[in-house]
């Protein structure tokens, strides 16, 4: 780990590296870097450029101090208070969920139906982001598509007020409406798109995952009830007063959970549109049309 003296930008991304390797953490070099980088506001170009560059004391010592939070179990997103998502900068709170690439293939999945529905001249499409957290499946979607406006919903204040933080730094706030409901309960009007990473994790699983998601992550945006289904349910029966003619739900799901939420939905009058598997193979999205 590297001492409270002034070190070169090499040094400290060396030494970072084998910190958190000696310690087990599996991607030590993308780590290193990434919590050096931040702290001594350096980029990839400046560890090229000038990788003998000298990195001032209070750098130093943020760099000590996040390393050994990392070490302690930490994740580092936590730590940098940001997460990367869909090549969006997005700022995370305690009450939200550390948005991770496997939901990207939601985005991925819903994208067309954005912009079907503008091409088609209806003017903007209206998205509903059940669960918003930071809002990453909203703001990536209006990213992409000008026209596209989006209701962000969660519980939590907290999630809300970093959704409505994250949208604004993005230039995205005159489009985005953060709102407080459970689910449905304070919703109103019809969406094009209506989409969720709802929480999917039965409640007796949760122990058994990973310390770094069950003591970081708000167990709110986990835990899916005793079979991990509660939301789709929900959403299976509540979706349709909301949903425009023609209109979409494109859901986030566990990897075994594909022929569950399939079932629960076409019950309920709806027919599989599409679905996705993410970057490792396994099912992750379920696409449906009314």
């Amino acid at each position: 780990m590297p001492d409270s003296a002034p070190r070169s930008l090499a040094g400290l991304l060396a030494s970072s590296r084998t910190a958190l390797a000696e310690a087990g953490i599996a991607d030590a070099a993308l780590e290193a870097r990434l919590i050096v980088e931040h702290y001594s506001e350096t980029g990839r170009s400046e560890a090229i450029s000038t990788p003998g560059r000298i990195i001032g004391d209070a750098a130093v010592v943020r760099i000590e101090q996040a390393l050994k939070r990392r070490i302690s179990g930490e994740p580092v997103y936590r730590i940098l208070g940001f997460r990367e998502f869909y090549g969006l900068h997005l700022g995370l709170s305690d009450e939200t969920l550390e948005p991770r690439p496997d939901t990207e293939t939601l985005v991925d999945a819903l994208l067309p139906h954005v912009r079907a529905t503008v091409a088609k001249g209806e003017g903007a499409c209206r998205i509903l982001d059940l669960g918003t957290g930071t809002g990453a499946i909203a703001l990536a979607l209006l990213s992409e598509v000008e026209r596209a406006t989006a209701v962000g919903v969660d519980v939590s204040d907290d999630a809300l007020r970093t959704a409505r933080r994250n949208a604004e730094a993005l230039g995205l706030g005159s489009r985005f409406t953060p709102l407080k409901s459970d689910w449905f309960a304070n919703i109103s009007g019809k969406f094009h798109v209506i989409a969720s990473n709802p929480p999917y994790i039965p409640t007796n699983d949760l122990a058994g995952l990973q310390a770094e998601v069950r003591n970081f992550d708000p167990a709110r945006a986990l835990d899916g009830g005793a079979d991990g289904l509660d939301a789709y349910r929900v959403m299976a029966a509540e979706a349709d007063r909301f949903l425009a003619p023609a209109g979409v739900v494109g859901v986030e799901i566990g990897y075994t959970q594909k022929h569950a939420v399939r079932q629960l939905f076409e019950a309920a009058g709806y027919r599989t549109a599409e679905a996705r598997q993410d970057i490792a193979g396994h099912d992750r999205v379920l696409v449906f049309h009314r």
